[in-house]
């Protein structure tokens, strides 16, 4: 597709966002819900009207070769990602479900469930793919070098003596040559009855008019069937219920040039962020070299007159404002000297009664704690109905529309027809860097200049505030003091000799590349149905890929939005042999460019021994992870939870008739840290080894 087909799709969503926004940020407080199936109803079509945007937001970050116009896409997909994790973590809260089904709202909107399946975003391995790639090549060459590259890691080769090897290809010929005798005595018999009907009945006669209009019967047939064949296939192809035949040369297929020109756009924006870069410096270099010097000497010019109009209005010099406060910036505000001065009184002031509350809530807490259980029964009387949580995603959508509105939506780009990067707003946004840079500098010369001028009026003054400044930071300094570092336990040793080590005790292994949407299965179409008529639906294929979707795949693959998102605890996929469970977990891998730890206990059996080795294993695999700045999936299997998870699952097989069935509980874990990654439990029915 061409570029106006991406931007007329990023028109439509942010018009679909614009809505959706009229409902977040309503001008006055929602009043509470008493009834859940309305709160429920309300939150499952703004679950489906969000992913509808994401998907196309998805689709023009994907493809939009725009460097600038990707950062606005960028801000918004994010946004949009997280507020549909919210939603979820709100469904969840509210139905005491993982699993939802929205059968009635797809009817409603006249949508198909190909319109609500959640995308993926790309960008999750496209702009990792050098250091995924790398990982990979070290991965595989260790590997080699262990001689097991090339092997099936899920399944074992069955290795036979060589007697039972004779037997089976003996049985195998056997059989073909038994075969083959049953077929000629089948013949055999065949001509001899042929022969018998011959001779009682005789030859049969039969003049040549006869025998070519029972050729011509036999030939007309055959024709006739045959192009009734070939016009029922075509009909069936035209209506898109057979698949087209293969293509003779399968690179000029449809779909085939679609995805090379997929490709081809995102080569492009590799090669437009590229100049954008370099164009970004270029410009940031002129501008400080062209306007630094008028900039510098316009604010201290200015900064000099505010000292002189403060010093004119209330008879003294006033305190310069800290880094912290903006510094000169909010000088250079349109407001009056005495307004400045009474800011910086009001911020002290400030400071001053926060300090207070914090006593006061100190001692306040043992009062609360006596009365902890009046408040708790008093709570669930006083239940006024569901509201809405806080977003920590609305106000990032918000910002992102508005600088959509404010830059793209009426931007004349007739002329920018290659889409590269608009040279104009990279002058505005490095012109309020260099002026922050420039500010800075003159920060530190006017303290100065302010120091000495308060020293020459008022010099018993400006020594006492000098003593209390120095206190001030001595206690900040004293306290960052306190922190600890970890000991490191392997400081003589390379990241590439312990992600090594890891792999040669089989703690890190491979994960075969298995997309989600690999994991076949239809949409539930009577779920909202069943549910209404007071039956739990069994959840269907898509509603797992959905879940794990949600759950695994979008808060991994974004550090930003696992950080404000709703952290999720654990992961749990349980169920019979053959349901799909390891496959679960290699798409995971994939999607998200995971690695995966096994830390089963049969596989750590001997490997790390002791207290000892267990804080090494937790070393090594902490090391890596934070070294190689990656997402890691850790797969263990735990006894004593399948032994309590089995009493549970034949609880629920029993009540809800589930048995023969994938029972799928999902409880998630997040470690708390800034580059996110997984613990993944696995456990299986009747204690079955994965």
């Amino acid at each position: 597709m061409s570029h106006a087909t991406y931007n007329r799709q990023w028109v439509e969503g942010q018009a679909q966002l614009r809505d959706l926004m009229y409902y977040e940020l309503p001008l006055e407080p929602p009043k509470p819900e008493k009834d859940r199936k309305v709160a429920f109803q309300f939150l499952a079509t703004m679950f489906v009207k969000y992913v509808q945007v994401l998907c196309k937001i998805e689709r023009c970050y994907d493809q939009i070769v725009h460097p600038q116009k990707r950062r606005v896409l960028r801000h918004v997909l994010d946004g949009t990602i997280g507020r549909v994790l919210e939603l979820k973590n709100e469904m969840v809260n509210l139905e005491f479900s993982e699993f939802h089904y929205y059968d009635d709202i797809l009817s409603d909107y006249k949508l198909t469930p190909s319109d609500i399946e959640l995308p993926i975003p790309k960008y999750f391995l496209f702009e990792r793919k050098k250091t995924l790639k790398e990982r990979e090549n070290l991965l595989n060459s260790i590997l080699g070098r262990m001689g097991m590259l090339g092997r099936d890691g899920g399944k074992e080769k069955i290795q036979l003596s060589f007697e039972d090897a004779i037997q089976c290809i003996q049985k195998s010929e056997r059989a073909r040559q038994g075969r083959l005798r049953a077929k000629f005595m089948k013949e055999i018999r065949q001509q001899e009855e042929r022969e018998k009907r011959a001779e009682t009945k005789g030859l049969p006669s039969i003049n040549p008019d006869g025998a070519a209009t029972k050729i011509q019967k036999v030939w007309k047939g055959y024709l006739q069937r045959k192009r009734t064949v070939i016009e029922r296939e075509t009909e069936l192809i035209f209506l898109g219920m057979n698949p087209p035949p293969p293509p003779v040369n399968p690179k000029n297929t449809p779909e085939a040039i679609a995805a090379q020109t997929m490709d081809k756009r995102r080569a492009t924006q590799e090669l437009y962020e590229q100049e954008y870069q370099q164009t970004l410096i270029t410009i940031k270099d002129r501008i400080r070299d062209n306007e630094g010097s008028d900039l510098k000497e316009r604010m201290q010019d200015q900064i000099r007159q505010w000292f002189i109009e403060c010093r004119d209005a209330t008879g003294k010099f006033p305190d310069y404002p800290e880094e912290e406060d903006g510094g000169s910036a909010m000088i250079f505000q349109e407001k009056d000297p005495a307004e400045l001065e009474a800011e910086l009184k009001a911020k002290e002031d400030e400071e001053e009664q926060k300090k207070k509350e914090k006593s006061k809530e100190k001692k306040g807490k043992k009062k609360k704690d006596k009365k902890g259980k009046k408040s708790k029964d008093s709570d669930k009387e006083e239940y006024e109905g569901w509201k809405m949580s806080p977003s920590q995603f609305v106000p990032v959508i918000n910002d992102g529309s508005e600088k959509y509105k404010n830059v793209w939506s009426h931007r004349d780009e007739s002329d920018n027809f290659m889409q590269k990067h608009d040279t104009e707003l990279i002058k505005e946004e490095k012109r309020v860097e260099v002026e922050t840079e420039i500010r800075v500098q003159v920060d530190e010369l006017m303290r100065e200049e302010l120091k000495n001028l308060k020293m020459a009026v008022d010099r018993e003054k400006a020594k006492k505030k000098g003593k209390k400044s120095g206190k001030k930071k001595k206690k900040g300094s004293g306290k960052k003091g306190k922190k600890k570092k970890e000991k490191d336990l392997t400081p003589d040793r390379s990241i590439e000799s312990l992600y090594e080590e890891l792999v040669m005790q089989g703690i890190i292994i491979p994960s075969p590349k298995v997309n989600l949407f690999d994991y076949l299965g239809d949409y539930g179409y009577l779920g909202t149905i069943l549910r209404q008529a007071g039956s739990e639906p069994m959840p269907s294929l898509s509603d797992i890929r959905r879940v794990i979707t949600l759950f695994a795949i979008l808060p991994l693959g974004s550090t930003f939005v696992h950080e404000k998102s709703p952290l999720i605890k654990s992961i749990l996929l349980a169920g019979p042999r053959g349901t799909g469970k390891k496959m679960l977990v290699h798409a995971i891998c994939t999607e998200t460019g995971a690695s995966l730890f096994d830390l089963s206990a049969p596989n750590l059996v001997g490997k790390y021994g002791g207290k000892e080795g267990l804080k090494m294993l937790m070393h090594l695999i902490m090391k890596v992870h934070f070294s190689f700045s990656q997402i890691s999936l850790f797969h263990s299997l735990s006894l004593f939870f399948i032994s309590v998870f089995i009493l549970f699952s034949l609880f629920f097989s029993i009540r809800f008739s589930l048995f023969p069935f994938l029972f799928f509980s999902l409880s998630f874990f997040f470690y708390p840290y800034s580059t996110p990654f997984l613990s993944f439990f696995l456990s299986f029915m009747h204690c079955v080894p994965s």
